[in-house]
């Protein structure tokens, strides 16, 4: 019997060695006021820990994520612009085709034309004050009666008519017209060709490309 005693003993050692600390050891800290009071469990200390954590992990992953949405929009914005720029674009080519058709004239030379003056923008104005879609300068635009140059309709009906002029004046000789187009006839008929003027030259190699 000593011998199970002296074993038992040992035993009821080992586990008073391995008790929970918090049971043997519990700790109390002071408050402002001089209060004692006992710690929280460790668990709950945890679990507002992670809350925390948790609630601003949120709050910056909305603000990474804000402009991430802004820029989104910004570029879903762009892309809204230019399919509507393009569409533009396409109704003005459309009726500038339609027009040339109307007066007789080449649809891909009134169309290039157009290109090369305004780039089929009704809003075009060039520091010489030629305005709208075909350029139209305003004395000429008085001459050819377009009452509203701004007027992308009115604007093409006037240029396709001073082009078909031009081609009728010039035989039908389209670098000639296309220069009258841009320097004016009596230039052409001053040098009888392209006039020597880099803007005039640089102008009607550009259409011809287009044209081609």
């Amino acid at each position: 019997m000593n011998g199970i005693a002296r074993v038992m003993a040992r035993i009821s050692d080992i586990e008073k060695r391995f008790q929970p600390i918090p049971q043997r050891n519990a700790k109390h800290t002071a408050n402002l006021s001089g209060q004692s009071t006992t710690a929280q469990p460790t668990s709950r200390s945890v679990s507002g820990t992670a809350e925390s954590s948790f609630a601003d992990y949120l709050s910056t992953a909305q603000r990474q994520q804000a402009p991430v949405r802004f820029r989104q929009s910004a570029v879903s914005q762009t892309e809204n612009d230019s399919r509507f720029q393009a569409q533009h674009r396409n109704q003005v080519q459309r009726m500038v085709h339609a027009t040339a058709e109307k007066y007789g004239v080449d649809p891909k030379l009134a169309v290039a034309v157009a290109k090369v003056e305004s780039d089929f923008s009704a809003n075009a104005v060039s520091s010489a004050g030629a305005v709208g879609v075909m350029q139209l300068m305003p004395e000429t635009a008085r001459k050819l009666n377009v009452r509203n140059i701004r007027d992308p309709k009115e604007n093409i009906d006037g240029g396709v008519r001073y082009l078909k002029e031009m081609l009728d004046t010039f035989n039908g000789d389209v670098r000639k017209a296309v220069a009258a187009y841009n320097a004016g006839p009596e230039a052409v008929k001053s040098y009888q060709d392209v006039p020597p003027y880099p803007e005039t030259k640089n102008y009607v190699a550009k259409v011809m490309s287009f044209y081609r």
